[in-house]
């Protein structure tokens, strides 16, 4: 090994301390020594200042987007189908939808209808529209309305649309009126 590699790992191991230091440098039988402490024969050696590199500025990574948005391709209503009769006293019906991929547990399930927000998000594509929920956003009871499905995230964001569909709702006879 050459004297200045062993130079170098001695400054190295011995830190900045012995850069403070005088450095001796003599031979014994097996060759170049280096130490702290003067022996007979040793001659101080002039080390220079280490070439210190400051390490370049790292940037932090930029943290990962949240959960990339789900590639949702298709949302479609399947029943009721366009332009069918849905038989109901109270305005409750079911309501089922294909969507591809499947739907994540974090994101849900919201229904216009009439163009109005049901306020239920529902976590499924089968879906029971209750009378509360038909109150609260169908404009009238009878006749023609319009059904809508959207995928949201979390937040309220919408991940996907369906087209918006007419169908008709009618009351069950009773006694041989319809409502």
């Amino acid at each position: 090994m050459k004297p200045c590699w062993i130079l170098a790992a001695l400054l190295a191991a011995h830190g900045t301390v012995t850069l403070a230091q005088t450095v001796y440098e003599s031979k014994d039988k097996a060759g170049t020594v280096f130490s702290d402490r003067p022996s007979p024969g040793a001659v101080p050696v002039q080390v220079p200042p280490p070439n210190v590199v400051s390490p370049p500025q790292v940037q932090p990574e930029p943290p990962a987007p949240a959960a990339s948005a789900p590639a949702y391709r298709r949302l479609v209503i399947v029943r009721p189908a366009a332009q069918d009769m849905v038989h109901s006293n109270t305005g409750a019906f079911d309501i089922s939808a294909n969507l591809s991929p499947r739907l994540r547990p974090e994101d849900r399930v919201r229904v216009l209808i009439d163009g109005n927000l049901v306020p239920t998000a529902f976590r499924s594509t089968s879906i029971r529209i209750s009378e509360q929920d038909w109150r609260s956003a169908a404009t009238g009871e009878t006749g023609e309305h319009t059904l809508q499905l959207a995928v949201v995230d979390a937040g309220g964001r919408p991940w996907i649309e369906s087209e918006t569909l007419r169908f008709y709702l009618r009351g069950v006879a009773a006694g041989g009126r319809r409502r």
